[in-house]
């Protein structure tokens, strides 16, 4: 008998959603398991299907900001948006917004019992149990579109058991090369496997490998393609977008910072006019979704003295983006780096990436099994050190927690400074444990 085809038994019942946590966190013998079988039946027994179009969302970086302006966009356009995504800075329930707000802890509590109850002797990781949880919980919210970002990959993901009705892929870059491949090819054809026959598939990334458009053509998904399909362009001020007979003029920048953030906007556009039909938008909510998108740590900057970073690049390429921006705000006397990481990460070239623009680092532990140590980063940064030429006037410190680190960086702070908060999504949580900070540093 295979574990698909045994018995239902009964449920567990927990009265908050940190013990459903909890729970949830001890019932796969690995933390990751990549696979559709199993959660694919018990999303079967749930009876989970969208009557609403999805729009599911994969890539190495760009996924959330992507699904944040898609979502803000069409809120403007007076469609109610149900958003998956993960992970989380602080909450659980960030995890899922239903017309642009989190879902409240009590709310999840009958999903969870559900998922329980109709798994039965099939085992989940935390993810697919969470994943299917939050799915219900979308399913019954009556909405008007659907947004899911992929968690990992997306061939296999959990995420990948809805049919997309539009798939976008944005920047494809190594990460997670140990699940999803050792190449761009191998890892675009990972995310690739999100599309759909018949349906649309837009890919932002400006040089996607070519497994990504193989598949599209194989499966006869209708691919849009960046200077074939649409195309952006503009100035200091401006700027303005066109595809496939439509086109959007005079748009003012996204709220969101960065360079990179109009190519993700670009693939929205793509995805959104390639759904008009069935969710025609005007250019004011285009216009006005891209002015109030909000995202949390993504090249995020808290205004203050000294002003504050925050981002969770966590691989090379999104490191490589942050660096770029970084660079662009201008002179800064002394940048001070908060840093933790997952120890599976390629650290010592995130390291490189940003040793040019760092003069003091506050190396963190982080509150998981998976993250490297402060003093295995401290390490492998001065192997860094060394082989970038030596600066003398760097210096470095460990930290037990992320929270502990920026308070060492704001009392080395002049006012004119700056403190970068990165490396991973613990690491920006952990400094927003209670709420945004506000810096004042000491004037001399």
């Amino acid at each position: 008998m295979t574990v698909l085809t045994q018995t239902l038994t009964s449920s567990k019942t927990f009265e908050t959603l940190a013990e459903w946590l909890e729970y949830c966190e001890k019932l796969h013998a690995k933390p990751i398991d990549l696979g559709l079988e199993r959660v694919r039946e018990v999303a079967r027994r749930m009876e989970i299907r969208f009557d609403c179009p999805v729009i599911t969302v994969a890539g190495t970086n760009g996924k959330g900001s992507t699904c944040a302006m898609a979502e803000s966009i069409l809120s403007q356009a007076g469609y109610k948006t149900g958003v998956f995504t993960s992970p989380h800075l602080v909450h659980f329930e960030e995890r899922l917004r239903i017309a642009e707000v989190s879902v409240k802890a009590a709310e999840l509590i009958a999903s969870f019992a559900h998922v329980d109850a109709m798994r039965g002797e099939i085992s989940l990781t935390y993810f697919e149990f969470t994943t299917l949880a939050l799915l219900d919980v979308m399913v019954n919210a009556e909405l008007d579109v659907a947004i899911l970002e992929v968690g990992l990959g997306g061939r296999l993901d959990a995420v990948n058991i809805i049919d997309a009705d539009c798939a976008i892929i944005t920047s494809i870059d190594l990460d997670h090369m140990e699940f999803l491949g050792d190449t761009r090819e191998k890892i675009g054809f990972e995310k690739a496997g999100i599309m759909r026959t018949g349906k649309h598939a837009v890919v932002s990334d400006p040089m996607p490998p070519a497994s990504v458009q193989a598949h599209a053509e194989s499966i006869g998904a209708d691919l849009w393609l960046v200077g074939r399909d649409f195309n952006f362009s503009g100035d200091k001020l401006q700027w303005a977008w066109a595809g496939r007979g439509k086109r959007f003029a005079g748009l003012a920048y996204p709220a969101l910072r960065g360079a990179n953030q109009l190519v993700n906007a670009s693939g929205v556009l793509a995805a959104l006019t390639a759904l008009r039909e069935r969710l025609p938008i005007t250019a004011q909510a285009v216009r006005n979704g891209l002015a109030f998108v909000e995202l949390p740590g993504r090249f995020q900057i808290i205004p203050g003295e000294p002003n504050l970073i925050l981002d969770v690049g966590h691989n090379p390429h999104a490191i490589a983006a942050l660096a770029v921006n970084l660079d662009a705000m201008g002179f800064a006397p002394c940048t001070h780096a908060v840093f933790g990481a997952m120890a599976d990460k390629d650290l010592a070239n995130m390291l490189a990436r940003m040793h040019p623009l760092v003069d003091k680092w506050y190396f963190t532990d982080l509150p998981t099994e998976r993250a490297a140590k402060s003093a295995d980063l401290l390490s492998l940064w001065q192997g860094v050190n060394v082989a970038e030429k030596t600066r003398k006037d760097v210096a470095a410190q460990c930290f037990e927690s992320p929270k502990l680190a920026l308070d060492a960086a704001i009392a080395d702070s002049a006012p004119t400074d700056r403190i970068v908060v990165f490396g991973s999504f613990f690491t920006v949580g952990g400094v927003l444990q209670d709420g945004v900070p506000r810096l004042q540093a000491k004037h001399v």
